[in-house]
């Protein structure tokens, strides 16, 4: 899937899960939600391999389950860069919309593979 396409689905999942998380995750608009993708792919691409490869260790040692974690820290450092039209109200509410997006995106994958 394409940078843009793999944009289009971040931004419908961050509306669909704003609007069933409404307390916990705030999402102003349509377009807020797009220029979160955008600078959660930017963030994907620069911070996420340095903090991979550090964390490895612990990644091996947890089977792969502390990858979420990291999911987790570049979606709540991309709510701190956009500021409060992108908002969680803790971490563990950016843990649980990680782990919502991977198993979309783990969905979606699986049918561009056929």
């Amino acid at each position: 899937m394409g940078f843009w396409k793999k944009a289009a689905v971040n931004s419908l999942v961050f509306i669909a899960l704003a609007y069933f998380m409404a307390p916990s995750f705030y999402v102003h608009s349509l377009w807020t939600a797009f220029w979160a993708s955008i600078i959660l792919g930017i963030v994907n691409f620069l911070i996420k391999p340095v903090l991979s490869i550090l964390s490895f260790p612990i990644t091996i040692l947890t089977f792969g389950l502390f990858s979420f974690v990291i999911n987790g820290f570049m979606l709540y450092l991309t709510s701190w860069l956009i500021g409060p039209g992108f908002h969680f109200t803790s971490y563990g509410t950016a843990f649980l919309v990680a782990l919502i997006m991977s198993v979309v995106h783990m969905f979606l994958s699986r049918d561009d593979a056929r």
